[in-house]
């Protein structure tokens, strides 16, 4: 497995100063390297904090594209959808924040083909990718149940794919679409943000366990070739 470091604070603000720091920073680096750069930022509770901060960056911002890691397949708009969450911080400063799943649509695979079709028009590998993780180990959407497998072993060429969480959380008993595991594992800089004693033993031994993980997230790092950051508090 490749070099894994981590970084602990003493609180959930020094961790979102440090989040929103190191992605400027590789921003930057990207903006000065290519001229653009593509970001793809996960949901949830933790690192939001991080990302307000960020938005407060002096960049070029009309240069930035942001995807989210995974979205719950519901319309725009829904308290449920990340890319609107995101949207809220970043498109006031310029960046194009791209939906993944325009529209809740019923059949879910259908709009993880959507959303695969509208990854291909980016630049890949990511420039960075921030992953968060859920109690069970899952990272990004990608859950135990029946669409594991193709979002672990799926052409490496596909970027996205609709998945069945089983069982459905319950904070959000919806289909979803995610990053594949290649999508992920490609890019240029990866970090992990994750709070609590609970999570950080997960995380552990899932990277313990290596390619053989349990845990969804243990089986996607040992894929990855560059070193990875592990932001975490309590």
């Amino acid at each position: 497995m490749t070099e894994i470091e981590w970084w602990d604070y003493e609180d959930a603000s020094e961790l979102a100063d440090a989040i929103a720091g190191d992605v400027q920073f590789v921003i930057e680096s990207a903006l000065d390297a290519r001229g653009s750069a593509v970001i793809a930022l996960a949901g949830g509770k933790t690192p939001f904090p991080a990302y307000e901060k960020l938005a407060q960056a002096k960049l070029d911002w009309k240069k930035v594209t942001i995807i989210p890691t995974d979205e719950r397949v519901v319309k725009l708009g829904d308290p449920l959808s990340n890319v609107t969450a995101l949207a809220k911080i970043f498109l006031p400063k310029g960046a194009r924040v791209m939906p993944i799943v325009p529209e809740a649509m019923k059949d879910y695979k259908a709009a993880g083909r959507s959303a695969d079709a509208l990854m291909q028009d980016l630049h890949w590998p990511l420039d960075f990718c921030l992953l968060g993780m859920g109690g069970d180990g899952h990272t990004a959407s990608i859950f135990p149940g029946v669409d594991f497998d193709e979002a672990m072993n799926g052409p490496k060429e596909r970027r996205a794919l609709g998945v069945m969480p089983d069982p459905l959380p319950p904070e959000a008993p919806v289909a979803r679409v995610t990053l594949s595991k290649a999508a992920i594992a490609s890019s240029r800089a990866l970090m992990i943000a994750i709070m609590g004693d609970a999570k950080r033993t997960v995380l552990e031994q899932a990277i313990e366990q290596g390619p053989s993980s349990s845990y969804p997230i243990g089986r996607v790092l040992a894929d990855v070739e560059l070193p990875i950051d592990v932001h975490w508090s309590k």
